[in-house]
């Protein structure tokens, strides 16, 4: 039915009053019922040829009608719309690049299972929540490399995600080149807010390029760093396998240049967190979340007409009609 293509109703609960509808039938029949009366006769005979006039055809017309009326003064009453939504898909957003450190004191288990295991975790779970956003990967332990280039396709950027682990590359800590590595992939960016989430757990140890250096970069292309030191205080459990593969721990001692990655943070107009388990990994990245969802400027319209005037005239028409024929061509006439 045309009329209803692409409606939607505002109250649908008055559709409940569609329950009247067979009680005035009811109702109609029985006073009809009631009012005929009878009348005993010999034989019917004589009235069986009896031409039928309009009256007999159009005798129920008034509950017709009014059935009708009522019918359609619901629909109106539940408010039929239509409903327009779209997105500007012009406004630009946040584009971010994840850095996350694979380094073998990654392995610490002082997280649940350990560090890189919550961090992946939690950051996919940050990820699921930002769907208007171009996100990337970039692992570093020894050397850095992404991952994961800046993409709208969050499922094959969580695939890749879960796929990553300790060993892919060279042991080590260059968080220098891993801060480098993620600026390269967002220079050329056009998204209004450009942002680094940049997450370790030890001391930059290597790399050609220093830590401070590669915030300056970042910096002059107008990115943001969030930094993250990842790891309990004072030393944390880390397995070791003997040589007949069986897994020792080891408490290992938990150093983090936290100076350092306040200097990021602070040259680049971003944040230093520093989280000792689980729960404070994610309370970070929700606050990381809640900082730059104010930059997105994706614009939502919503656009709903108004469509029960016609099922109103309808009724109103109809209610009219049924007056002006019992008021008129019906009037006195039995129905």
């Amino acid at each position: 039915m045309s009329w209803f293509h692409g409606i939607e109703f505002a109250y649908p609960g008055f559709f409940w009053l569609f329950i009247i509808i067979p009680l005035m039938i009811g109702w109609y029949i029985w006073k009809n019922k009631v009012l005929q009366g009878t009348l005993s006769m010999s034989t019917t005979s004589g009235f069986s040829s009896g031409k039928k006039n309009a009256y007999y055809y159009f005798r129920h017309y008034s509950i017709v009608l009014r059935v009708l009326a009522l019918s359609l003064l619901i629909i109106a009453l539940a408010r039929p719309q239509t409903a327009l939504s779209w997105e500007n898909e012009t406004t630009e957003g946040i584009d971010i690049v994840i850095a996350s450190d694979i380094s073998g004191s990654m392995l610490s288990e002082d997280f649940v299972p350990n560090r890189l295991e919550a961090g992946k975790q939690i950051a996919i779970d940050f990820i699921k929540a930002r769907p208007n956003d171009r996100i990337g990967l970039v692992i570093f332990s020894g050397e850095s490399f992404t991952q994961c280039p800046l993409t709208i396709d969050h499922d094959v950027l969580i695939n890749l995600f879960q796929g990553i682990q300790n060993g892919m590359i060279d042991d080590g800590t260059a968080i220098g080149m891993g801060l480098a590595t993620a600026v390269n992939r967002l220079k050329d960016s056009e998204a209004k807010s450009k942002v680094v989430i940049l997450l370790t757990d030890g001391v930059n140890n290597t790399g050609s390029i220093p830590p401070i250096t590669a915030a300056e970069i970042a910096k002059q292309f107008g990115i943001r760093v969030y930094t993250v030191g990842i790891g309990t205080n004072g030393s944390a459990p880390y397995p070791f396998k003997d040589q007949f593969g069986n897994i020792h721990y080891q408490n290992i001692p938990v150093q983090i240049d936290e100076a350092t990655l306040s200097k990021i943070s602070a040259i680049t107009g971003g944040k230093y967190f520093r989280a000792h388990n689980n729960q404070e990994l994610k309370g970070i990245y929700q606050q990381i979340d809640k900082l730059e969802k104010v930059k997105i400027s994706v614009t939502q319209f919503h656009k709903k007409t108004e469509r029960f005037l016609p099922f109103a005239l309808a009724a109103i028409i109809l209610l009219s009609l049924e007056f002006i024929l019992s008021s008129t061509i019906f009037k006195g006439a039995l129905t």
